[in-house]
């Protein structure tokens, strides 16, 4: 009995072993397909995921565009040399009316000024030579005077006083022409000014427009942000010539009422010099008649 117990406790025992040493074995298989399982999903998106890395590439990143700056400098630095040129010319055509305006101002004031003071003093006076002395040297009633003054030295010994004054009135009407001649300078240059100045900006701004349709045939766009600017260049062109045109027709219309104020004095100042040479005229012709008589 106890010789077959020992065998049958020996293969129990052995039995237990491989029961144990089977158990993990059976573990790592049933665990092996699960995680095979799992890693599959994982391997098949890997490849999807470098498909669409591959198909949608990464966009760069887009700042905001700054806006175009539109003052009158940058457009004006930004237009093409054409327009700047016509943009130069009429800014300079605006400089010389102010200048003419200012000088031609000043001229006229000192001028009426004068006058007025010598059409009062030969008002006064009673003689061509005491009107002589207290006239200006350089004014125009000093010229009236001396006309006059000539003619009745060149005509001594002439009997005839209406031939004496028909000739001092001609060379009153030479002087009095002369003089309007010269109160009128500068005045035509206004005229030019004010009659061509806008045509001129409308030719920059045809110009510029040119170009910027020249610009969208190349940029294949018509965008409001890309012909914006350039026309607000070429536009900026008849603006210029406008601002030169306004001010120079404006002045122009301003000296042309002053102009004939001033000549109207100047009338008065050549009949002014005329009664002096009659009432000299017929003192001189007093006098010899009261020496004959004598």
């Amino acid at each position: 009995m106890k010789k077959r117990s020992i065998p049958s406790s020996l293969a129990l025992f052995a039995a237990l072993a491989v029961t144990l040493l089977a158990v993990p074995a059976v573990a790592q298989q049933s665990a092996a397909p699960a995680v095979s399982s799992q890693s599959a999903p994982a391997a098949q998106t890997a490849p999807s995921v470098a498909q669409n890395a591959t198909i949608e590439p990464a966009r760069p990143l887009r700042l905001p565009a700054t806006p175009h700056e539109l003052s009158p400098w940058s457009m004006f630095l930004s237009a093409d040399w054409v327009v700047k040129a016509v943009m130069i010319g009429l800014a300079f055509a605006s400089v010389l009316t102010w200048t003419i305006f200012i000088a031609k101002s000043i001229e006229l004031l000192v001028m009426r000024r004068r006058l007025d003071r010598d059409l009062a003093v030969a008002n006064d006076a009673r003689s061509l030579v005491e009107a002589q002395r207290g006239v200006s040297d350089n004014g125009v009633s000093a010229a009236f005077l001396n006309a006059a003054l000539r003619e009745a030295r060149q005509s001594a010994g002439i009997s005839s006083d209406q031939g004496v004054k028909e000739r001092a009135a001609s060379s009153f009407t030479e002087i009095t022409r002369a003089e309007a001649r010269r109160s009128r300078l500068g005045m035509g240059l206004l005229a030019t000014i004010g009659s061509t100045s806008p045509f001129v900006g409308l030719f920059g701004t045809v110009w510029g427009i040119m170009n910027s349709f020249i610009g969208i045939s190349k940029s294949q766009t018509t965008n409001l942000a890309v012909v914006a600017p350039g026309i607000a260049e070429a536009l900026l062109a008849t603006a210029i010539g406008l601002v030169a045109a306004i001010p120079a027709v404006i002045i122009y219309n301003h000296f042309s009422r002053q102009t004939k104020t001033y000549l109207e004095i100047v009338g008065r100042a050549s009949g002014a010099a005329g009664r002096l040479l009659s009432r000299d005229l017929e003192r001189a012709h007093g006098g010899a008649m009261s020496r004959a008589a004598e």
